[in-house]
């Protein structure tokens, strides 16, 4: 099961209290993931499909418990993954989903037999910071996802109504966040690709198990992260030390063969046989091998020293100038 699965189930599990949240959260599945049927008689039905059984026990509950309306119920195979059934929970009854739609703030009059669909957030339903995050709550379950965090980090909210986007954004922003909103396919979708700001998301719809998961995982990647860019670093070190020590003892060799060592001054003499018989040393521990002892500045401008003395070497031979 995906982690977003596991989200889901777990927030459409919390206890159903508070009708003030229970409507926000209501509210908010509807302008993600409901459906409103006019017929030409004038009839209104509410649908709302879905894949996640535990999401459509939640709208039936919530429906339920807010009104007590004729519900129907439906399971049906998906007929292209052959494994996934598709649930629908319809409200029958023009009064019953006028009311509904009347509270959720919808529309404007529950007695109009022609209305206009609203699908800003009303403000009056989000005074509450309870139910704001009811609203957020039921945002996710009707059109929300949220990656496995040990692949990215991302979570995102889909709705297909631009002002309902924006609100849907400032919202979560009201919480201190950073949401950002953009188009796809036709969708408005409000996303957050940090991690702290999903876990804090996570923290306002009540999803504690998701987020103990999502924290657990996210300070196992840092910890690793962390680790690959130390060794990445120990490995650059290290190359780099053996690349200059192997240039080094080209050019103390190429010295030794043309003109000997004991003709470099003592100073460079010293370094020159302790790099030899230290390859692997850094500048550091060379210096501290020297008597007396030098720093890593010192060994650095003496190598400098006995690499310009092999260059004017190479040079004298190949027909230049003299030292």
């Amino acid at each position: 099961m995906s982690f977003s699965s596991l989200t889901k189930n777990e927030i459409s599990k919390l206890p159903i209290d508070r009708s003030c949240c229970s409507i926000a959260e209501l509210a908010a599945i509807i302008r993600m993931s409901g459906t409103i049927q006019l017929s030409s008689m004038g009839n209104v039905s509410i649908k709302f499909a879905t894949e996640n059984a535990s999401i459509a026990r939640r709208i039936f509950l919530l429906l339920k418990t807010l009104y007590d309306a004729n519900l129907e119920v439906m399971v049906r195979r998906n007929r292209q993954l052959k494994k996934n059934n598709n649930y629908m929970v319809v409200v029958m009854g023009t009064d019953i989903c006028k009311r509904i739609l009347f509270d959720v703030g919808l529309i404007p009059n529950d007695n109009d037999i022609n209305f206009i669909v609203d699908h800003r957030i009303p403000e009056k339903m989000i005074k509450k910071r309870c139910c704001r995050r009811a609203y957020i709550r039921g945002a996710f379950l009707g059109g929300g996802s949220i990656s496995n965090p040990e692949k990215s980090y991302h979570m995102e909210f889909v709705t297909n109504d631009e002002e309902h986007g924006n609100d849907l954004m400032n919202l979560i922003n009201s919480f201190g966040l950073n949401a950002r909103i953009v188009t796809r396919k036709g969708n408005y979708v409000i996303y957050l690709k940090e991690g702290e700001q999903i876990v804090d998301i996570l923290n306002i719809i009540g999803a504690h198990q998701a987020l103990l998961q999502f924290e657990n995982i996210r300070v196992v990647k840092d910890v690793r992260n962390n680790v690959n860019r130390l060794v990445n670093c120990e490995t650059a070190n290290l190359n780099k030390t053996v690349n200059a020590s192997i240039k080094q003892v080209e050019n103390i060799e190429y010295i030794d063969s043309v003109i000997g060592i004991e003709k470099l001054p003592k100073s460079l003499q010293q370094l020159a046989r302790l790099r030899l018989e230290n390859r692997d040393a850094s500048l550091k521990e060379l210096g501290a091998m020297m008597n007396p002892p030098v720093g890593k500045s010192g060994v650095n401008y003496r190598f400098k020293k006995i690499e310009q003395i092999a260059e004017d070497l190479r040079r004298r031979e190949r027909g230049g100038y003299d030292i």
